[in-house]
């Protein structure tokens, strides 16, 4: 392995709430050599004492002399500016992994264009200043894809909702910036140990309490096809490194020639004139853009029945009266939760030994529990970065390391 100096010094901005704290396993891992020769991590939350989940191992990577963790909001441009400077001693950062961005489905618009669209363009212009040699921009799930096979990334879904139209324009901004070693990662739903955010997180825990009170867990939904393509977390942290390599090694120019994706104009045009640095409605905008998926193909059924089973029971389908019923009640949310919830308080009081706090809930807010369609393709980035998954499969020995470090940690009930 090369000596430190050699290896990149790298930036992680945003994501602790999400999967910064996986990537950053990744790239210095508890075990073995790190891939990086300074880390630092750059998010709102405190890590001492903790203001968000931070897991078991985190806090481990956080005590290794390659890391450094900086708590600062990102909506204030000499902020911005200043995490870009390395500690004394340190070289400028190489490669930016920006996992910024709202992730609550409640936010208002305004809310969504502050702490997604600023923070990212701000970052993006900075790297582009520094000449960053790779610039590797997250866009989580918030599309909608038709259930009809698998949508290669030429293909133009829908961003869902309010939160979908920002994330998406975020993306435009960043296109738009010259000279950025730009490369989007468009993700399915990811799940993983220590992830305790995201649908799959909550069906996993949901499903347990349906094991616990030997009931069938049943969905809202048609059992149509409808997609719910995933993806193990490790495999976000491995495509993201595979990603930033190739991209540092040909520079934009290139990378837009070999996997440029027309960044398409989906918001209302009166718009472009309120939203700063908002790029003009009809500017043809290109970046490389790879969707990240596993191989499972997951549905909402197969992730159901992946899920219920690992925990003894079934997943079952309401039928079309109940159907209809639970889409059209206002306290459908409310009355749909209060088995689950009910389930999961006796399973946290009736652990052994007990659990003082637990950072899952078994609680499914409406768009949890509202249909949500991501078919993506993995072919491209296989092909064009040569990324081989480490996680293809969506099964039980993915749920049962989810659990068992659940388990280990004092998170998940004992029975």
């Amino acid at each position: 392995m090369a000596d430190g100096s050699s290896k990149p010094n790298v930036l992680i901005c945003g994501g602790v709430n999400t999967y910064s704290r996986a990537l950053a396993a990744f790239l210095v891992p508890l075990e073995g050599e790190p891939l990086v020769s300074h880390l630092r991590i750059v998010d709102k939350y405190s890590v001492v004492p903790a203001t968000t989940y931070l897991g078991a191992e985190f806090p481990k990577v956080l005590a290794k002399p390659q890391v450094d963790y900086k708590q600062a909001n990102l909506t204030v441009p000499s902020i911005v500016h200043s995490i870009f400077d390395p500690p004394e001693g340190k070289g400028p950062y190489d490669y930016v992994f920006d996992l910024t961005g709202e992730v609550r489905h409640d936010r208002t618009e305004m809310i969504l264009i502050n702490t997604t669209c600023n923070v990212a363009r701000m970052l993006g212009q900075e790297a582009a200043e520094r000449k960053v040699k790779a610039y590797v921009r997250f866009t989580l799930p918030f599309y909608e894809t038709t259930s009809k096979g698998t949508h290669d990334e030429k293909d133009d879904p829908k961003p869902d909702g309010t939160i979908g139209i920002w994330w998406h324009e975020t993306l435009r901004m960043l296109a738009a910036i010259e000279d950025l070693n730009l490369v989007i990662l468009r993700v399915g739903f990811v799940y993983g140990p220590y992830v305790e955010f995201g649908d799959i997180t909550s069906a996993i825990t949901v499903g347990s309490v349906y094991g616990y009170l030997k009931k069938p867990m049943k969905s809202v939904w048609s059992p149509g096809k409808n997609p719910t393509n995933t993806l193990h977390v490790e495999d976000l942290a491995g495509a993201a490194w595979a990603s930033a390599q190739w991209i540092a090694r040909l520079g934009r120019k290139e990378a837009d020639i070999l996997a440029g994706e027309s960044i398409i104009f989906r918001n209302d045009k009166s718009k472009v004139s309120q939203v700063e640095g908002m790029p003009p409605h009809d500017k043809k905008l290109i970046a490389p853009l790879f969707n990240l998926v596993d191989d499972s193909n997951s549905t909402l059924l197969s992730v159901g029945q992946t899920v219920t089973s690992f925990f003894g029971t079934t997943f079952d389908f309401f039928n079309l009266g109940e159907r209809t019923m639970y889409k059209f009640m206002d306290d459908a949310v409310e009355d749909i939760n209060e088995h689950h919830v009910g389930g999961w308080t006796q399973m946290i009081q009736s652990s052994n030994p007990p659990i003082p706090n637990t950072p899952l809930s078994a609680y499914m807010d409406k768009y949890a529990l509202e249909k949500h369609i991501v078919a993506f393709s993995n072919t491209k980035i296989k092909e064009v970065i040569g990324y081989n998954l480490k996680r293809p499969q969506f099964n039980h020995d993915g749920v049962k390391e989810i659990v068992d470090k659940w388990k280990e940690e004092g998170s998940w009930p004992i029975l």
